[in-house]
């Protein structure tokens, strides 16, 4: 994907601490979301899919921008293909939403930590993640529309996240919201000082992580596809996720752990 592997891997910085892989964004300034660098990031997450030994996923980054979206520079380049950029655009448009398929599709939660701001495509980061964690210096915005490219794509995660109105307030108005509308919002789960965000984050993540790796595939993939279905097909399905879960070793354990009134031992089964 990328000419040059190893300066994506150095845009995509991985540490592995316990469980808890944390992915960080490090192309700065902006730490635009490049070709190469999506597909980095897509690369780390499915490996991270396949290890046992990760159970929570963080994404965070390295300076004062979470991530400022699509790479509008490598993008215009390409309009003096001979196709006017029509292939190169959808290559990078595609392989955005193959990103965010693989975090939603992903069996581990993914957090993201925002501590800056996240505009556009990074907005549409930080919407798809499953939890996101920020600082009262976080703000986030989807202005694409104040250069005539609407978020269409970003707003695709944006509606899953955000109340619908608050949603397209942002899609129309391109104006950037500060964390604590963010929150209400519902695009991000809480907001904590800058001084205690990596300590909150690893205490958040290691929740996690102490849970049953299996339960929690579970769980995630249910509600994502419960979250598309009618009410009645909801519940049908989820009665039937329960049903095979209630029959794992991993619930006959820690129920009779709650019982027993001990820790439990997962086993993965």
């Amino acid at each position: 994907m990328s000419a040059n592997p190893q300066a994506a891997q150095q845009n995509v910085l991985s540490l592995h601490e316990g469980h808890v892989l944390h992915l960080t964004l490090n192309n700065g300034p902006a730490n635009v979301l490049s070709l190469s660098v999506m597909g980095a990031l897509k690369a780390a997450i499915e490996e991270a899919a396949a290890n046992e030994a990760v159970r929570v996923i963080v994404i965070g980054h390295v300076g004062k921008v979470f991530s400022a979206g699509h790479d509008l520079k490598e993008m215009s380049a390409r309009r003096a293909d001979a196709d006017q950029g029509r292939a190169f655009f959808s290559q990078t448009f595609d392989l955005c939403a193959e990103l965010m398929l693989a975090i939603t599709e992903c069996p581990k939660p993914v957090i993201a930590v925002v501590n800056g701001l996240a505009t556009a495509a990074g907005c549409q980061l930080v919407a798809t993640c499953d939890l996101a964690i920020s600082t009262d210096k976080a703000t986030f915005c989807t202005p694409g529309v104040n250069i005539g490219l609407f978020c269409s794509t970003p707003m695709v995660a944006l509606t899953r996240a955000a109340h619908r109105k608050q949603a397209m307030e942002m899609l129309l108005t391109g104006e950037t919201i500060e964390a604590a509308e963010a929150k209400e919002y519902g695009l991000i789960n809480r907001i904590v000082p800058e001084d205690y965000l990596d300590q909150v984050v690893t205490k958040y993540a290691e929740t996690i992580a102490a849970k049953s790796p299996l339960t929690v595939k579970i769980g995630k993939q249910a509600f994502y596809k419960q979250a598309e279905m009618g009410l009645r097909e909801a519940y049908d399905y989820t009665a039937r996720v329960m049903t095979e879960n209630m029959l794992t070793g991993d619930a006959c354990e820690g129920i009779e752990a709650f019982m027993q009134k001990r820790p439990a031992k997962w086993s993965g089964n």
